[in-house]
């Protein structure tokens, strides 16, 4: 029995990409088996970090799903080793399609019936997409409402903040509580060191391993430590079990 993390939502350039590759890492850290599907038509960024198994699947065509390539994802989840964990990064120009085709062929059922355990994964992030990522939470919960929510919380582009108010006292948190399974905040850091160091990390598509195995400078080194570290604890905390 696999367990299947799905990356999720519509509003393109929040971080989507980064979760999956911040999950992949911590799982692979916390001792588990974890297999990437990369099935984002636009920005291959899951794929592109050559440390990680990641398999590379376009299940669009012509702005719609490809029945026989989706038939092929569901195939390589079930194929995958026992408890293994499972991570899909869906692009958001795919959101709409791969979302209908999901509930439409009742795909997370289908997976569950057959022993796997599925997490819709979603970005909230601050300032000006806050509106849009929301919507696409509310979209995930609405849809699949059976389906564990976890929310990842995503500040680097402002505080998450409705009427002065966090997160857990959003309309949509208070809606749909009892599906949220965790909320995973994502560490910050300064933008001109910590920051830095991030960018240059994903644009080489280096993991945190390669990087801490590295020639770089032991501040460089020190400071992805600390902040890897705490993404591992919260991932750990999330409890993204079977």
């Amino acid at each position: 029995m696999a367990v299947v993390h799905m990356i999720l939502q519509g509003k393109g350039g929040v971080g989507k990409s980064m979760v999956s590759v911040l999950l992949y890492q911590s799982l692979l850290r916390l001792g588990h088996k974890v297999h990437g599907i990369d099935t984002d038509p636009v920005n291959a960024t899951l794929a592109g970090f050559k440390q990680l198994a990641v398999t590379r699947l376009d299940i669009m065509r012509d702005d719609n799903i490809d029945v026989r390539m989706f038939d092929a994802l569901i195939e390589k989840i079930c194929e995958m080793p026992e408890d293994s964990h499972v991570i899909i990064d869906n692009g958001a120009s795919a959101f709409v399609a791969f979302g209908g085709y999901l509930r439409e062929n009742e795909a997370i059922s289908l997976l569950h019936d057959n022993g796997h355990k599925v997490y819709l994964h979603t970005v909230v992030t601050g300032g000006q997409a806050i509106v849009d990522t929301t919507q696409g939470l509310k979209v995930l919960a609405t849809s699949f409402p059976s389906a564990p929510l976890v929310v990842w919380l995503n500040s680097y582009f402002g505080d998450i903040l409705m009427d002065g108010k966090g997160f857990t006292s959003f309309k949509i948190y208070e809606e749909h509580e009892k599906q949220i399974h965790s909320i995973i905040t994502i560490p910050t850091g300064n933008s001109n060191t910590l920051g830095q160091d991030l960018q240059e990390l994903y644009a080489k598509r280096q993991t945190f391993q390669a990087a801490l195995d590295s020639s770089q400078s032991l501040a460089v080194r020190s400071r992805l430590h600390r902040y890897f570290s705490q993404v591992v604890t919260a991932v750990q905390v999330a409890q993204l079990t079977a």
